[in-house]
C-alpha cells in the first residue's frame, strides 16, 4: 500500500494551551464539499408495517420483522430480499415522498414504522470527507431556512440507497482513496492500560456461546405482524400442541384479538427468563457489564400492534433484576437509530416518544437498587441533519423538554460517525443536563480539524467536561470502544465495526467500557487474555464442536457383524462363541452423566467457552457437505465411460457383443410382427373360402328340389367347416415352422406369402388333407348321391 505523506506542522505535539478554545454550537465553518454517494446500494422501502396497507407484512416469504438480530456495531436491516430496488427506483420517478432508510451509528433494534422515518443522508448530511483543514466533523454551513432543504429526485435516488455497514469492504473511487492516503495519522496517547484503571468491561445484546448451546439462550427472539395476525384463530386441532406444519392456526374460524397477544407475550417472557441465565454466565467469567436487546419485546412501540409490558412481564423482569443486583451487573439499552427527536416530521416523533417509553419501562420493570437504577441508561443518537444543524438543534430541545421525567432521567447522547462529532453535542449535552457517551470509533471518523486531531490524544483534554455531564446526575460514566475492519481505508469504509480489538483506550478512573465488536463477548475474553485483566484465568479454549455441558441423548452402540463361516469351519466357530460369551461379556457403554440445569451451557468444570478470532465454526457441529464429484479427464489415448472408468479392449469386445445381440434381438421382433401380419391376413381368406363353400352348397341343394335338400345342405355346411378348421391348423403349423429371413432379406411379394402355407401343407401332410379342387368335387359328388 502507497505510504500516507504526514504533514510536517501536524506531526509537531500540541499542548492543551496552545489548543484553539472549543467553538460554541453556533459556529461554522466554510461550506464543505458535496458527498459522493456510495455505490452501493441497499433497498429502501416506502411500505408501512400495517398489514392492511402492505401485503408483504402479511405474505411475503421474507416480511419485516420486529427488528433484526442485529448487534451493538450498527449491522442494517438486509431488505434487499424483500423489496425490489430497480422496482423502487421506478416509483420514485411516480411519486417523489418516498421517505429514506439510511442507517447510521450503533442500534440493536428497529423502530416501530419505517415508513415514517427520516433520512440523515437525503437531508444533505456532512461530508465523510473532507480538506486538511477542514475536519470530518465539521458542522454544516447555516441555512437559509430552518426548515429541511429540497432535495433534487437525482439526488434522493442516488443517496437513498447509501449502505456504509453492508458486508465487505464497500467499493471506493479514486479520489476517495487518494484522499483518505493523504489523511494525517492519528495521533495517539502514549497512555499504558496496564494497570487497568476502568471499572467494567462489557458487549451488548447476545452472546456467541450461549446463542449455540443446547438449548440456546438468548434474548432477542421475534416475530412477525402476520405471524401474531395469524395467531388470532385458534388452532386446528386445540388439543394438539401447535405445529408449523400439522397444526397451524385456522384462519376460516373467527380471530381474537386476545389469542394473538397471547402469542406475542410468550415469546416475549421466552426471551426475558433467558437474560438470569446470561448474568449467571457472564459474572462466572468476569463480566459485570451488558446491553439489553432492544428486541426483546418484539413490537412493544408500534403504533398499531404496541404494548405496555405490565402486568404480563413485571414478574420475569423483577426476576432478571434481582439477579443483577445480587451480582453487581449493570444493564442499559440502546434504542434504534430511528429513534430521532430532531426530526422535522411529527411522525417520527411520535414514535421516537413511544419507543423511549417502552425503554424506560422496560428498564424500570427491573427493579434494580437505587445507584444500578441510575445507571441503567438509555443510550441515544441526535439522528439526522436534515439540512439546516441549528433547526435540528431547536428541535432536539423542544422535543427534549417535552419527554416525561422517567424518560429524561435515564437518557443519554453519543456522537456517531454520520453526522455529530464531539464538539457538536458536548455543548448541548451541558446545556440541558444529558450525559454525554464519548465513542472513540465513531471520533476517529467525524471530528472538527480546527480544534482536534484524530486519534485518542487530544480527546483526553475533553475528559473533565464530559464526565462532568454524568456526576451532575450522580451516574457511573461509560464509554464506547471499537475499531475499523484492517482493510477499511475511507471513511465509509472505517465504519464498519472489527470482529475483535487489538487494545485499550486511555480510560479515565471507574469508567465502565462497552466493547461494541462483532464477536461480542469473546471480544471482551480477548482484551483480558492480552493484557492479563480480572478474570483472564476464568476461562480456557474450546475444544471445536465438542461441549461437555450439555445434555445429548446417547447415541446407539453398533452391533459388529459376524463373518460367516465355512461348513468345514461351523462347529469350531461356534464352540468358540459359545465359550467367549461364556468368560468375557463385553461391558455396555456408561451412560454419559446429566448436567444439571443450571450448569447447562456454562462451560463445564474446565470453563471452555474461548473460540480463537476466525475460529467461530467451533461453536457448531461439523456439517457433513457432500461434494459433486468432479469430471474426471481421460488419459491420452484412452476413453471414459459414464462412471468415469477406463474403457479396456475387453470391455470394448464385450460392447459390441452386447450390442450385436441387441440389434438380432430387435431384427426377430420386428420379423415375428411381420410374419404375424401375414397369417393374420391368411386366416381371413380362409374365413372367406369356408363362407363361399356354405353358399354353393346351398344352391345347388335348391336347385335340385329334390327329396332331403335341407338335410344336403346342412351336410355340405359341416362339411366345409371341417374343411375351414383343417386349413387353420395347416396355417398354425406353418406359422411354428416358417423359417427366419436374416437381416436384410426382402420381404417376400403377397402372391408367394399366400402360397406358403399351401406349400408346406403339400410337403407335411399331402397324404392326409385334399386339395380345395378335390374338397369341392367331393362335395358335388356327396350332394348328388344324397338326392339320388
Amino acid at each position: 500500500m502507497p505510504k500516507r505523506k504526514s504533514s510536517a506542522a501536524l506531526a509537531q505535539p500540541i499542548t492543551s494551551s496552545e489548543m484553539p478554545p472549543p467553538l460554541a454550537a453556533t459556529d461554522h465553518g466554510p461550506p464543505l464539499p458535496k458527498r459522493r454517494a456510495s455505490a452501493r446500494r441497499v433497498s429502501q422501502t416506502k411500505a408501512s408495517m400495517n398489514p392492511d396497507k402492505n401485503a408483504n407484512v402479511l405474505d411475503h416469504p421474507q416480511a419485516f420483522r420486529a427488528s433484526p438480530d442485529s448487534g451493538s456495531n450498527g449491522d442494517r436491516m438486509d431488505l434487499d430480499a424483500v423489496m425490489n430496488v430497480e422496482q423502487q427506483v421506478k416509483d420514485e420517478d411516480r411519486d417523489d415522498s418516498v421517505p429514506s432508510l439510511v442507517t447510521h451509528g450503533e442500534s440493536d433494534s428497529t423502530l416501530s414504522d419505517i415508513s415514517e422515518m427520516e433520512s440523515p443522508i437525503k437531508a444533505n448530511a456532512p461530508p465523510a470527507r473532507a480538506s486538511k483543514k477542514v475536519g470530518k466533523g465539521k458542522a454544516a454551513p447555516e441555512a437559509k431556512s430552518a426548515g429541511p432543504a429540497k432535495v433534487k429526485k437525482e439526488d434522493a435516488k442516488e443517496s437513498q440507497f447509501l449502505d456504509p455497514e453492508a458486508d465487505g469492504v464497500e467499493e471506493a473511487d479514486e479520489e476517495e482513496i487518494k484522499e483518505a492516503l493523504s489523511r494525517p495519522p492519528p495521533i495517539n496517547s502514549d497512555y499504558l492500560p496496564l494497570p487497568w484503571k476502568g471499572r467494567r468491561l462489557g458487549y451488548a445484546c447476545l452472546n456467541t456461546y450461549l446463542r449455540f448451546s443446547n438449548p440456546p439462550v438468548f434474548s432477542s427472539r421475534t416475530c412477525r405482524i402476520a405471524s401474531i395476525l395469524e395467531n388470532r384463530h385458534p388452532l386446528r386441532d386445540p388439543n394438539e400442541p401447535p405445529h408449523a406444519t400439522k397444526n397451524r392456526p385456522d384462519r376460516e374460524q373467527p380471530a381474537n384479538h386476545r389469542r394473538g397477544q397471547e402469542f406475542v407475550e410468550q415469546l416475549c417472557l421466552a426471551n426475558v427468563r433467558d437474560i438470569p441465565k446470561m448474568l449467571r454466565w457472564n459474572d462466572r467469567y468476569g463480566i459485570k457489564f451488558m446491553r439489553l436487546s432492544s428486541e426483546m419485546f418484539p413490537f412493544a412501540s408500534h403504533e398499531e400492534y404496541g404494548y405496555k409490558l405490565a402486568p404480563f412481564a413485571s414478574e420475569a423482569l423483577a426476576e432478571a433484576g434481582k439477579v443483577a443486583a445480587e451480582l453487581g451487573h449493570r444493564l442499559t439499552t440502546h434504542p434504534g437509530q430511528y429513534t430521532q427527536l430532531g426530526s422535522p416530521r411529527k411522525s417520527v416523533i411520535d414514535n421516537a416518544l413511544r419507543d423511549l417509553d417502552y425503554h424506560a419501562e422496560m428498564l424500570s420493570l427491573l427493579k434494580l437498587p437505587d445507584q444500578q437504577d441510575r445507571d441503567a441508561v438509555m443510550i441515544l443518537h441526535l439522528g439526522g441533519v436534515f439540512g439546516d444543524k441549528e433547526a435540528t438543534l431547536a428541535r432536539f430541545r423542544e422535543n427534549y423538554a417535552a419527554l416525561p421525567q422517567n424518560v429524561k432521567d435515564r437518557l443519554v447522547l453519543e456522537n456517531d460517525d454520520v453526522s455529530w462529532s464531539v464538539h457538536e453535542l458536548l455543548p448541548i449535552c451541558e446545556e440541558l443536563n444529558i450525559p454525554f457517551v464519548l465513542d472513540y470509533h465513531h471520533h476517529n471518523i467525524i471530528f472538527d480539524a480546527d480544534q482536534i486531531r484524530e486519534g485518542t490524544k487530544d480527546i483526553v483534554d475533553l475528559y473533565p467536561r464530559i464526565l462532568a455531564t454524568w456526576k451532575r446526575k450522580n451516574i457511573t460514566p461509560k464509554m464506547h470502544y471499537s475499531e475499523p475492519c484492517p482493510e477499511a481505508l475511507t471513511g465509509r469504509q472505517r465504519r464498519k465495526h472489527s470482529p475483535r480489538v487489538a487494545t485499550l483506550p486511555p480510560l479515565p478512573d471507574g469508567v465502565d467500557l462497552m466493547i461494541e465488536a462483532k464477536d461480542k463477548e469473546q471480544a471482551v475474553f480477548e482484551l483480558m487474555r492480552i493484557f492479563k485483566l480480572p478474570g483472564h484465568d476464568l476461562f480456557n479454549d474450546m475444544i471445536p464442536h465438542v461441549r461437555k455441558d450439555e445434555n445429548r441423548a446417547p447415541k446407539p452402540t453398533p452391533k459388529k457383524k459376524k463373518k460367516k463361516a465355512t461348513p468345514k469351519k461351523k462347529k469350531a466357530v461356534k464352540d468358540e462363541d459359545e465359550d467367549a460369551d461364556e468368560e468375557s461379556d463385553e461391558p455396555e457403554p456408561a451412560t454419559p452423566e446429566v448436567v444439571p440445569n443450571e450448569d447447562v451451557g456454562m462451560g463445564g468444570p474446565d470453563g471452555r467457552v474461548y473460540w480463537p478470532p476466525g475460529q467461530e465454526h467451533w461453536l457448531r457441529p461439523v456439517k457433513r457437505v457432500v461434494k459433486p464429484k468432479e469430471d474426471k479427464k481421460a488419459p491420452p489415448g484412452k476413453e471414459l465411460d459414464e462412471k468415469g472408468r477406463i474403457i479396456t479392449p475387453a470391455m470394448k469386445r464385450k460392447r459390441a457383443v452386447e450390442a450385436e445381440a441387441a440389434e438380432a434381438a430387435e431384427a426377430a421382433n420386428v420379423e415375428g410382427e411381420e410374419l404375424a401380419e401375414e397369417v393374420e391376413a391368411q386366416v381371413d381368406a380362409a374365413g372367406s373360402a369356408k363362407a363361399k363353400g356354405k353358399a354353393k352348397a346351398k344352391a345347388k341343394a335348391r336347385g335340385k328340389g329334390q327329396g332331403s335338400k335341407a338335410d344336403a345342405a346342412d351336410a355340405a355346411e359341416a362339411e366345409g367347416e371341417i374343411l375351414a378348421t383343417q386349413m387353420e391348423s395347416a396355417i398354425d403349423a406353418a406359422t411354428v415352422a416358417a423359417p427366419k429371413r436374416t437381416k436384410g432379406e426382402k420381404k417376400p411379394m403377397t402372391g408367394e406369402s399366400s402360397q406358403q402355407p399351401t406349400a408346406a401343407m403339400a410337403a407335411g401332410e399331402s397324404s392326409q388333407q385334399p386339395t380345395r379342387r378335390q374338397s369341392r368335387a367331393k362335395k358335388v359328388d356327396y350332394a348328388e348321391e344324397e338326392m339320388e
